[in-house]
């Protein structure tokens, strides 16, 4: 074998797959049905899950969303990916832990936003960064700068991991951070009336004035007017549409128009990366969880 080129080992190595699984054909038609089976029962199970128990569901969404790529991680010795992760675990979890106190810092909701926002747009930038680096590599356009295929597709695929893997968790923790700042305010409740009553001049995402005086303190910022005619910060309502997840008022919860809103056809697309968000989530969060349930029914059928 040593003798041999790789593509000779690789044809070498192939045949003896065949050899080896030669005859097992009903076998792996039934790996195929349980594989099958398994997928259209686990989303049923998870989609009754998020509608009966949206909040469990999204906990522990979250939690295999930060623990699941952290293993393979370790066990394949991605360290550049480890590093990345420590750094941005440790700085949202001061930022989670700064959101969940009582009573709530009025400078807090801000913080929360911008760091946030900060790893949104990282994020967005970079999985665009490297979607256009595979592109380019499919068509051949890596040759103009000499640099190997396999080289470019690894880069622009590490990228797009990158970028929406920190894409998704980042909207999973500014969601959580959410609710527990406006609930802690007392303007908005995941169900129920808000326990506080809102004055006009006092923005429901943050808790501070919108409008103040020379001589008071507050935050000078531009203002923006939802269709339920209720006032808040620009950043804030920014902050809770796009980064928070959220598509009602934070007072009154009726539906926001974010076409509306968003009218900049730069910040629409934005919109739309957050639902590609969501529909990777499952991917990331319970595809393997799925393909070892998957592995374990084919160990306890006796099946290889």
């Amino acid at each position: 074998m040593s003798e041999l080129s790789p593509e000779e080992q690789w044809k070498v190595e192939h045949a003896r797959m065949h050899a080896k699984h030669r005859g097992h054909e009903a076998m792996h038609a039934e790996m195929v049905l349980i594989l099958i089976a398994t997928l259209v029962v686990a989303q049923l199970l998870l989609v009754q899950w998020k509608q009966r128990h949206p909040r469990s569901y999204n906990m522990v969404t979250l939690f295999q969303m930060w623990v699941v790529p952290l293993y393979f991680t370790v066990k394949l010795h991605w360290w550049r990916f480890l590093v990345i992760w420590i750094l941005f675990s440790a700085v949202t979890a001061f930022v989670t832990f700064r959101a969940t106190r009582k009573p709530l810092v009025q400078t807090t909701p801000r913080l929360v936003y911008k760091w946030f926002l900060l790893i949104y747009k990282i994020s967005y930038a970079t999985g665009i960064v490297g979607y256009m680096a595979v592109m380019f590599t499919l068509f051949g356009l890596n040759l103009l700068f000499k640099i190997k295929p396999e080289d470019a597709m690894d880069f622009g695929i590490s990228l797009l991991f990158y970028g929406l893997y920190y894409g998704v968790l980042e909207r999973d923790f500014a969601e959580m951070c959410a609710d527990y700042m406006a609930s802690t305010i007392g303007f908005y409740s995941e169900s129920g009336m808000p326990t506080k009553h809102l004055s006009d001049s006092v923005c429901a995402v943050c808790g501070q004035q919108i409008f103040v005086d020379v001589s008071e303190e507050g935050i000078i910022e531009n203002t923006y007017r939802l269709s339920c005619n209720h006032v808040f910060h620009e950043f804030c309502i920014r902050g809770w549409c796009i980064v928070g997840k959220k598509q009602t008022c934070p007072y009154c919860k009726e539906k926001v128009d974010l076409k509306r809103m968003f009218s900049n056809p730069w910040e629409r697309p934005h919109v739309m990366y957050g639902q590609l968000l969501d529909w990777l989530r499952y991917l990331v969060a319970w595809q393997p969880v799925i393909i070892g349930l998957v592995q374990g029914i084919n160990y306890i059928l006796g099946l290889e």
